[in-house]
């Protein structure tokens, strides 16, 4: 399970009335236009999560004491924590049915990214089981059973009535298990790759593809459960040698080319800066959203940079 907590994200204690145990989980989705681009970027999933939380603290109507979701589930595998565990939802439409049950959303929507990944769904099945080992019952429901509405969307709820299976195996040959994925406009293998966990290379040889870059709309692609399922395992952290060069407030002469080198890889936290030579809290955002896009996480993603990640950047000397 990949799990990305509270603490990670930066955000207290949730607020939500406490409540042991439920019926079990329903599944959501988010109703409304999400990007595509959570495909392929790890960081838009988190903006996007957090930008979820911050709509429901707004919503003066509803009163949300915090994000209304036990967790969340986004494409490229994760759990992300919202309520959590032994919080009460406030996600199924009304106090009974947010006491019958807790509450998981897939980062998908109505419209752009509809189609949930096979981690988005094994993501889901892994806050589902979470849950059950800490007081959630058997039933595993959509949002519409009992509610008026459309969510969790066709695809989630039909995943949902099956049972909620984990992704399984529908093939095999000389490279392993493997599942599949059916191709849909304006997917390429980049993407498909990155949403499952996998390599370019790995699905060119498993589906023998003789051009990667010719996908057809419907067509059926293999994507190998060894790595789907169980994601590379990040390098250590190895911190760079001249760490001591990044010191918080410390003039340096390659701030200013490693901030170009950050902002063209879409890692921009920065706000302002009255002294552009001296390293500051815009620099060590940007250069851990960096890390972050590179696959580390925790403690390994935090400042200061680590030499796979500095050497990765290619900053001119």
């Amino acid at each position: 399970m990949k799990l990305v907590t509270r603490a990670q994200l930066g955000w207290p204690a949730s607020a939500a009335p406490s409540q042991a145990s439920t019926k079990g989980v329903k599944v959501h989705y988010e109703g409304t236009a999400v990007s595509t681009r959570l495909l392929t970027d790890h960081d838009a999933c988190i903006a996007e999560w957090k930008a979820i939380r911050k709509s429901h603290l707004a919503n003066k109507v509803e009163n949300y004491s915090d994000v209304a979701y036990n967790y969340a589930a986004c494409p490229h595998g994760y759990l992300l924590e919202g309520r959590g565990i032994g919080k009460r939802t406030g996600a199924n439409g009304n106090q009974p049915l947010n006491i019958a049950h807790y509450a998981i959303v897939g980062l998908v929507g109505s419209e752009g990214l509809t189609e949930p990944t096979d981690a988005m769904l094994s993501a889901i099945r892994d806050g589902i089981d979470l849950l059950r080992k800490h007081g959630a019952g058997n039933e595993i429901k959509g949002h519409r059973d009992g509610y008026a509405t459309a969510c969790p969307g066709g695809r989630l709820y039909a995943w949902v009535q099956k049972g909620a299976p984990r992704p399984g195996n529908t093939a095999s040959d000389d490279t392993g298990a493997s599942s599949t994925y059916t191709v849909k406009r304006g997917d390429t293998l980049t993407a498909i790759a990155s949403a499952h966990n996998t390599t370019v290379a790995a699905l060119v040889k498993l589906n023998s593809l003789k051009n990667p870059n010719e996908l057809d709309v419907g067509q059926k692609l293999k994507i190998s459960t060894s790595t789907a399922s169980t994601p590379p395992k990040a390098a250590a952290h190895v911190p760079f040698p001249g760490a001591s060069w990044f010191t918080t407030g410390r003039r340096s002469p390659i701030v200013l080319a490693m901030r170009k080198r950050l902002i063209a890889v879409g890692c921009n936290r920065y706000q302002s800066s009255k002294d552009p030579d001296v390293i500051g809290s815009g620099d060590k955002a940007s250069y851990e959203a960096w890390q972050r896009k590179c696959g580390y996480s925790g403690a390994a993603a935090k400042w200061p940079p680590g030499k796979t990640t500095w050497d990765k950047l290619q900053v001119p000397k």
